[in-house]
């Protein structure tokens, strides 16, 4: 994957300054992060399994998208990135649902926010670079 400038936050979620995605992870720097939960109109969740290849967490299952907020971005505008380059969808109308700390791993501590909408499964072609499959789970079966 290649390397990109990510804005370094405080916990007030304030900018204090940038350093390239691999620096913070060396470090631990605090960073941006979002997430979406993309639900069919019948209440399904898109899951995706990453691809084996990824440098974290390869072959696990993961939320609808998951991406670093790149630096001066916003975290809507990553989402609907992460939309179009993970599942290949774009329009799509999401919500924000929460905003929070976390600690994804070693030296991986992001402020993150989690967004949710509607998808066409119809209209979804993951990138197989990143992405091994998808699934729709209902929540049951997630939990």
């Amino acid at each position: 994957m290649a390397d990109e400038l990510l804005d370094i936050v405080n916990d007030e979620d304030i900018v204090i300054g940038q350093e390239m995605r691999s620096t913070v992870h060396q470090l631990g720097l605090q960073h941006r992060g979002v997430h979406v939960f993309l639900f069919t109109s019948d209440g399904k969740m898109l899951v995706q399994q990453r691809s084996a290849d990824r440098a974290a967490s390869p072959s696990m299952l993961d939320c609808s998208i998951s991406e670093h907020v790149k630096a001066g971005e916003s975290y809507l505008d990553a989402a609907m990135r992460g939309m179009r380059e993970e599942m290949g969808v774009d329009g799509i109308e999401i919500k924000p649902l929460v905003k929070f700390k976390m600690n994804y791993g070693v030296n991986d501590n992001e402020i993150s926010t989690l967004y949710e909408g509607i998808v066409d499964a119809s209209k979804v072609k993951f990138d197989p670079v990143e992405i091994e499959q998808i699934a729709y789970y209902g929540l049951d079966e997630i939990k």
